[in-house]
């Protein structure tokens, strides 16, 4: 169904042009929501930042999700869930303090230094390469409003059809190119879905503030802005 993140990128930021006139941050999920979300923020001429949130698993069933926790002491609990597993209080907080740590440090590898971009007031698109469940998609989305944002679009290419229904509970609204069944995994829709390396999503962090692709023609004037515009 794609080429590859590149395309898939490209063809979501389409979708997503009306959104060009506001005031618009696109955070990539990591690794592989990035090169897409990159693709987005070139069509929209938005600032390109991660955001790194982190499922709290049950101690006896790590698969099973009590919570998350996000970038900024950001943490959410489902106690309904912790209560009927039996989760105790020292559990829960040594879940919370394993994972923190794993998040402290995939964000200084992603980031380095740089502070997370500033989201209170603004329009946040969230973007992913695909989305099976959508429960690390709805964290981000969480955690996301708990950093002020105004609005928060969740996007993505490719996602099952009741995933998309049960994320717009959750978000202002969901962006999906196809909603494909049956749904087995994300890779099956890709000709190429390789790993994304973090050197990868390290170089896409650092362009920062992206400009549109497209050629732009002032208006009236006949005059071809596109030539000062870098390549895709």
């Amino acid at each position: 169904m794609f080429k590859n993140r590149v395309e898939a990128g490209r063809l979501l930021g389409k979708a997503l042009l009306q959104m060009a006139d506001e005031d618009v941050v696109v955070l990539g999920l990591p690794r592989g929501g990035v090169p897409v979300a990159r693709e987005v923020a070139r069509e929209l001429a938005a600032p390109l930042d991660v955001i790194v949130v982190r499922k709290l698993g049950l101690p006896q069933q790590p698969e099973l999700a009590m919570g998350a926790i996000g970038e900024g002491d950001v943490s959410f609990v489902d106690w309904g869930v912790v209560s009927a597993a039996g989760v105790t209080g020292a559990q829960l907080s040594k879940v919370i303090q394993r994972e923190r740590e794993v998040l402290e440090r995939r964000a200084r590898l992603f980031r380095g230094d740089r502070e997370p971009m500033d989201l209170s007031g603004r329009v946040v698109v969230i973007v992913d390469d695909g989305m099976a469940t959508g429960s690390t998609v709805k964290a981000a989305v969480q955690v996301t409003r708990a950093l002020g944002a105004a609005r928060v679009i969740v996007a993505a290419p490719v996602a099952p059809a009741d995933t998309v229904d049960d994320l717009r509970s959750v978000s202002d609204a969901v962006v999906v190119l196809e909603t494909p069944e049956p749904f087995y995994a994300i890779g099956q829709f890709y000709d190429d879905f390789s790993q994304t390396p973090a050197s990868e999503v390290v170089a896409a962090l650092r362009g920062g503030q992206s400009i549109r692709p497209r050629q732009l023609l002032m208006s009236g004037t006949g005059i071809d802005l596109g030539s000062d515009l870098p390549p895709n």
